[in-house]
């Protein structure tokens, strides 16, 4: 299974669970947890290479008879799973400490100057515990607006313990005695992984912080040595023993939760807001309200913008302040841009309108002077304004 097969294929089964969602996905921020679970495989096949002593005569062979001592074994897809705790610095980075499990199953043993090992059996189990760094990409940091999921990426070193747990084969046709190989041992080697996965809250179950993962690992390890012995069936006689070589090189599909603790209660849902009635003249203070993630003006917003101009005569205004503002569904930086715009917006219609230039002055607050208060994330119509404010 590719890497792009895998991704997609969470992403198809995550589908119904995000469908119903109206919060967009947000760095984390602060202490989280994270359990995940899925399907690996190791690279097959897995090549082994015994070191130590072997003994033809042991084997029936005769003395001259060369043993290669060279193998290799092929594993069946297993399980995994990985649990973690962390913490989000809400600029997207995150750090987490991991533990994790593996366990593939014996398909087929070959080489070693053996016959074709017809009966297998056994387990290789992984164990380990990494430290891991993440990034998760914000979309709205790239200008391409805010999105329900979220990519990212990160690596990770640790320790890893590799288990052969009663990993056996025997050449020969069943019924007929052959080679006996067996290896029971365990070993602990430097690990590293890479990992690329993609988040989507699940707020619409009504629990603030709790996100569906899905995420593909590539995890690694430093050649494990297992004892390993190569003995005659009919003696009992060991033929070759030592320590495999075998390569560890893992793959894994995993689908997971993570919840972020501490987090405020999801706020209220929106309440549809009317249109606001215009101001009578000579009204001081007019609004004008955007659309969400836009800064043009609808019909509407430049009938308020002309009174304005109109009114700003009438009642002889020496100076008019033009105040841009957004909601806080957007990163601070990017509603900080966006309020800029739409302030920029209005006061060239001002102009439009017969204003001087040089009688307006332009400022631009981004999220931090909501009219109605909400929690961060929140699309909140009547925060995305521009107030004209005639003196």
């Amino acid at each position: 299974m590719t890497l792009k097969r895998a991704l997609l294929t969470a992403t198809i089964l995550a589908a119904p669970l995000v469908a119903p969602l109206a919060a967009s996905a947000q760095p984390v921020t602060g202490l989280y947890i994270g359990l995940g679970a899925g399907a690996n495989w190791i690279n097959n096949p897995s090549k082994f290479d015994l070191s130590g002593d072997s003994t033809p005569g042991n084997f029936g062979l005769p003395s001259n008879t060369t043993i290669n001592n060279a193998g290799k074994a092929n594993f069946k897809a297993g399980y995994g799973g990985v649990a973690s705790i962390g913490w989000g610095f809400g600029n997207g980075f995150r750090a987490e400490v991991e533990g994790n499990f593996r366990e593939n199953e014996v398909d087929s043993i070959r080489g070693f100057n053996l016959a074709p090992i017809a009966r297998t059996g056994g387990f290789q189990r992984t164990y380990g515990v990494m430290a891991n760094v993440l990034y998760d990409f914000d979309f709205a940091n790239f200008g391409l607006g805010q999105s329900i999921f979220q990519p990212y990426v990160g690596v990770g070193a640790g320790y890893a313990w590799t288990d052969w747990r009663n990993i056996r084969g025997q050449s020969g046709a069943p019924g007929q005695g052959g080679a006996v190989l067996y290896a029971n041992d365990t070993d602990a080697q430097f690990a590293y992984q890479g990992i690329v996965g993609v988040g989507t809250p699940l707020t619409w179950l009504g629990v603030t912080g709790l996100t569906l993962t899905a995420e593909y690992r590539f995890m690694g390890t430093l050649q494990p040595e297992m004892f390993t012995t190569i003995r005659s069936p009919t003696n009992n006689q060991i033929g070759a023993a030592g320590k495999v070589e075998a390569d560890n090189y893992n793959h894994s599909v995993m689908l997971g939760l993570r919840y972020a603790l501490f987090q405020p209660p999801p706020p209220p849902p929106p309440v549809a807001v009317a249109a606001p009635a215009v101001a009578p003249a000579p009204a001081r203070t007019y609004l004008v309200f955007f659309d969400w993630d836009r800064a043009d003006l609808t019909a509407r917003a430049r009938e308020i913008i002309a009174e304005a101009a109109s009114n700003a005569g009438r009642v002889q205004a020496t100076r008019i302040e033009v105040a841009g503002h957004a909601d806080r569904s957007g990163s601070p930086a990017y509603n900080q841009r966006l309020s800029q715009r739409r302030a920029d917006a209005v006061a060239a219609e001002l102009v439009a309108r017969g204003i001087s230039r040089s009688d307006i002055s332009v400022s631009a607050y981004g999220e931090s002077r909501p009219l109605v208060p909400t929690a961060d994330g929140v699309r909140e119509p009547q925060n995305r304004r521009v107030e004209i404010v005639l003196r």
